[in-house]
């Protein structure tokens, strides 16, 4: 029977935004569906609570808040949460969608995997619990189920806050665990606690299973599976299979029963899994391999309705009195044989335990106002007129809140906390200012290392002439040096085309070799017959504007000088130059500003134009020359 069919939600549009294709997994807190979201046109993981939790107004508000959290938790290696959403009587995340298997589908496929292997899951799975542990989350329920392999290799954990929010029900505050047994904490058993070392505990069972294909504990019932947890130490892998002495050590190391003997949280497991991972030799041995698709439901294949490992939901005093079953006895496989001693204290334990339950009924709970935004030292008072705890962490840099405004909260606004609990409140420090380096004399590519250090990045590359700077070093940036800028922003930077080869065709014979010979060129002159004006350069190579050395050998080519401007006009224009009327002298504007000598000469009728040679602010050459006499609407060229 295909058990999408009959599902009522199938073919529903949630929240007028998600339209529901198919179910894909159903575990036993929620049922995961293949969905579409519409409004940005992807598809999405949705993962429906079931009605029971849905009911429970303290578990929607935790689940909301929880929600919040994870999905400000940006890690590769974490399935991403989009949104968080209520449509009547379901309860939905939406989550990304994740093509492959689970780490429970590969165990099930293989059995076991050669130790390198199996750390080269542990090692992204150990990141992304070390990213939560670090933003102060707790996964809570860590295990093969919500570890996902996609078709393309990558890892990624699932579920993050679920147990949290389960937490938060009515059920769950007099004395019930929360958890998978089989990767259950001695101190989730026994207390229902649990933080980072939590997580590592359940990371080192999960290790123990991918090397030797099994769970160290088993029994006829989870309570004796949960009091093994609590009484027995987890034995090394070497024990059942042909494992490293460094996978039996770090298994040891993370599943200590007491939590100070552990690492201090994921990150610091996996700086051990390296270390392990680096010196185990090379295996050969088949990689993993994905068939169908999933969702990212941390629970099982499309194939199944009941969890393989469901998280479990018990009264935690049958734990404490459980026997751990007959199929392996903790106490006759130690040689240990039950005394009056033990009796006593199980009894005590029972007592502690309703001492416990009574506590926490009498507990009042408060919830945690919204904070973000407001003045740190506001908020803490707020809080504290609440009877919270207050806890200031290290500041972060953000664009829109401002420094000394509240960033975050852990927990988020209006969760539920018991009276007293401590809140912990980030700090933002503004907008992140970085300064532009000096980067001036410097090549373009160790200018551009420069400014990647400084958290800028190499913007437009442009040339100007700078005879006085080597050719291809920075002479000027865009913003300046010294700047306070967004990080990230882009620097343009002005290199020096060092010397250049000034324009001066047009320019007297006399005149132009002057200045070329001033500017460190070697000088050759030709003349030729030309049409041009008398003893003006008609040609010069290297050609205008290249990029030359100093004392480059430079040749000008020039029309013959042998006779005046007159006998070049008549030749020229069919008539003698004395004939016309519409002469005029024209004027002198050497040393003169460009825009002055430009208005003088256009007032006198003749057209400008202005060529650049050492881009200074006054006349260094004309052509014709002042005191000569020329028609009317005769080009006049100036050199700056």
């Amino acid at each position: 029977m295909d058990t999408t069919i009959a599902d009522p939600l199938v073919g529903r549009l949630l929240d007028g935004r998600y339209r529901i294709e198919s179910r894909i997994a159903r575990g036993g807190m929620a049922t995961v569906y293949l969905a579409l979201d519409i409004r940005l046109d992807r598809t999405v993981a949705l993962k429906v609570m079931h009605r029971s939790l849905a009911e429970d107004p303290a578990f929607v508000r935790r689940f909301i808040g929880e929600a919040k959290s994870v999905a400000s938790l940006s890690h590769p290696n974490v399935v991403h949460v989009f949104d968080q959403g209520t449509d009547g009587d379901v309860v939905y995340l939406s989550m990304e969608y994740v093509p492959g298997k689970t780490l429970r589908d590969v165990l099930r496929a293989r059995g076991r995997l050669p130790a390198r292997e199996a750390l080269e899951i542990m090692i992204p799975v150990l990141a992304a619990l070390g990213a939560a542990h670090q933003q102060g989350m707790v996964h809570r329920d860590m295990k093969p189920e919500n570890v996902l392999l996609t078709d393309d290799g990558r890892v990624k954990v699932v579920d993050f806050g679920l147990a949290r929010a389960i937490e938060a029900t009515n059920q769950t505050r007099t004395g019930v665990m929360i958890g998978t047994i089989g990767y259950m904490s001695p101190e989730q058993v026994m207390t229902g606690g649990a933080d980072v070392r939590s997580d590592v505990y359940a990371a080192g069972i999960m290790l123990f299973e991918l090397v030797t294909g099994q769970q160290p504990y088993d029994g006829e019932t989870p309570m004796s599976v949960a009091y093994r947890h609590v009484h027995d130490t987890v034995p090394p892998p070497s024990s059942l299979v042909d494992a490293p002495p460094l996978i039996d050590t770090l298994v040891a190391q993370a599943t200590a029963r007491e939590p100070d003997d552990r690492p201090a949280d994921a990150t610091a497991m996996l700086v051990a899994a390296v270390d392990a991972h680096r010196m185990l030799p090379r295996e050969s041995s088949p990689p993993y391999t994905t068939g169908q698709h999933h969702a990212p439901s941390g629970e099982h294949p499309r194939s199944r309705v009941a969890p393989a490992n469901p998280t479990l939901i018990a009264p935690r005093t049958e734990v404490l009195t459980a026997p751990a079953g007959p199929g392996e006895p903790p106490a006759r496989r130690r040689g240990f044989r039950p005394n009056w001693f033990l009796v006593t204290l199980a009894a005590l334990m029972v007592v502690a335990v309703g001492l416990t339950g009574w506590y926490f009924s009498q507990t009042q709970y408060v919830l945690v106002p919204e904070l973000v935004g407001k003045n740190v030292a506001s908020a803490k008072s707020e809080a504290a007129k609440i009877g919270l705890v207050v806890k200031v962490t290290e500041g972060q840099y953000d664009e829109k809140v401002g420094q000394g405004k509240v960033l975050s909260t852990d927990p988020v606004g209006r969760s539920e906390v018991e009276a007293g609990a401590t809140i912990t409140i980030v700090p933002s420090l503004g907008a992140k200012r970085v300064t532009v380096p000096n980067i001036e004399g410097l090549d373009q590519n160790d200018a551009a290392i420069k400014l990647s250090e400084a958290g800028l990045e190499l913007g437009k590359v442009s040339k100007v002439a700078n005879p006085k700077v080597p050719r291809g070093l920075v002479t000027q940036t865009r913003p300046s040096i010294g700047d306070k800028v967004k990080e990230g922003t882009s620097v343009n930077l002005v290199l020096s085309a060092g010397l250049v080869m000034p324009d001066v065709n047009g320019m007297s014979k006399d005149e132009a070799a002057q200045f070329l010979t001033e500017q460190g060129f070697q000088v050759q002159v030709n003349e030729v017959d030309d049409d041009a004006e008398p003893c003006t350069v008609i040609a010069q190579n290297p050609r205008a504007r290249a990029e030359v050395d100093p004392g480059t050998m430079t040749s000008i080519t020039v029309s013959r000088c042998g006779g005046g401007w007159e006998d070049w006009f008549g030749r020229n224009n069919g008539q003698d130059a004395n004939d016309q009327d519409d002469f005029r002298i024209v004027p002198n504007v050497v040393f003169k500003s460009v825009q002055d000598a430009t208005t003088e000469l256009q007032q006198q009728g003749y057209k400008v134009k202005v060529r650049n040679i050492s881009n200074g602010a006054q006349v260094r050459f004309q052509s014709p020359r002042g005191g000569e006499e020329r028609p009317a609407n005769t080009m006049v060229t100036i050199w700056r």
